[in-house]
C-alpha cells in the first residue's frame, strides 16, 4: 500500500491537492491531509507514508520546520514544496535541511495543473528533484546584479541579519574574527556595498552591515522567515552548547 500526505492549511488548497493527486498517475492507494507542520509530522510517525506535497507558510510549526523534523526521522522522504514564494531564501532553507538521500521539488501554487502534476510524477516516481522555472528564474535574475553567494558568506549575513557580533560569529562557527572579517567583505563585495559605501569619503554615508541587509532584502536573498529560522537555529545551538 502507498500512502500519501497533503500538508496545507487552507481547506481548498488541499481539495485541489487531492484532486491532483487522484487523478495523477502517482500510486497512491491512502491519502491523508494536515492542516499545519505538527499534523505532518505526528502523521509521518504514525502511518507509513511514502511521499509528502507541503506548502510552506502555515500557522504554527512551518513547512520548513516540519521537514527538517520529518527528514531527521525519515531522510529518505520525498517531499513536494508547495508554495507562493519564490524567494531565493525559501529555496536555500530547503536545500539547507534536505538530505542527500531524499527527493525533493519546490513548485509554486500559480503553476498549472499539468504542471503540477508532472511536478509529483518527477518527485514521487522518478525521484527527480524539481524547482520551478519562475523561482530559477528569480535566481539567475538576481545573479545578474550580483555574484551568486557561498554557502559561508550566505550564513554569515544571515549572522549579521539577526544582529550578532563579529565575536558571536566567529564562536558559532569555529572560526578566527579574521576570518569573520574576510567573509564579510567577500559578502560586501559581491552585494556591491564596498563601493556604494565610497571608501574613500572621510565620512561613509553608509553603515556596511544595514546596507548589507537592505540590498539583501531588496534582491529577496533573506526574508521576514528565513531571518526568523537563523534566530531559532542560533538560540538552539547556544543552548546546547550550554547544556
Amino acid at each position: 500500500m502507498t500512502a500519501l500526505l497533503i500538508v496545507e492549511d487552507d481547506a481548498l488548497h488541499r481539495s485541489f491537492l487531492h484532486e491532483v493527486i487522484v487523478l495523477s498517475e502517482v500510486e497512491c492507494d491512502e491519502l491523508f491531509e494536515a492542516e499545519d507542520g505538527d499534523a505532518a509530522v505526528r502523521i509521518t510517525r504514525e502511518h507509513q507514508v511514502k511521499g509528502i506535497v507541503m506548502d510552506l507558510q502555515m500557522p504554527k510549526t512551518t513547512g520548513v520546520q516540519a521537514a527538517r523534523t520529518i527528514w531527521a526521522e525519515r531522510p529518505h522522504m520525498p517531499i513536494l514544496f508547495w508554495s507562493n514564494y519564490a524567494d531565493e531564501a525559501y529555496v536555500r532553507g530547503i536545500t539547507k535541511i534536505v538530505p542527500s538521500t531524499a527527493t525533493y521539488g519546490y513548485l509554486l501554487k500559480t503553476s498549472s495543473r499539468e504542471r503540477l502534476r508532472r511536478a509529483m510524477q518527477c518527485v514521487f516516481v522518478e525521484s527527480q528533484n524539481i524547482v520551478d522555472r519562475e523561482v530559477r528564474g528569480m535566481q539567475v535574475r538576481g545573479n545578474a546584479q550580483t555574484e551568486r553567494l557561498s554557502e559561508s558568506e550566505y550564513e554569515v549575513l544571515l549572522d549579521i541579519a539577526i544582529g550578532l557580533t563579529d565575536a558571536a560569529i566567529s564562536a558559532r562557527r569555529n572560526i578566527s574574527i579574521r576570518s569573520v572579517q574576510g567573509r564579510l567583505q567577500q559578502l560586501y563585495a559581491k552585494l556591491g556595498v564596498l563601493d556604494a559605501e565610497n571608501a574613500e569619503r572621510q565620512n561613509p554615508i553608509y553603515n556596511s552591515r544595514t546596507r548589507t541587509l537592505a540590498i539583501a532584502l531588496r534582491l529577496r536573498l533573506i526574508n521576514a522567515k528565513s531571518i526568523q529560522m537563523a534566530e531559532e537555529d542560533f538560540i538552539k545551538s547556544s543552548g546546547e552548547a550550554g547544556q
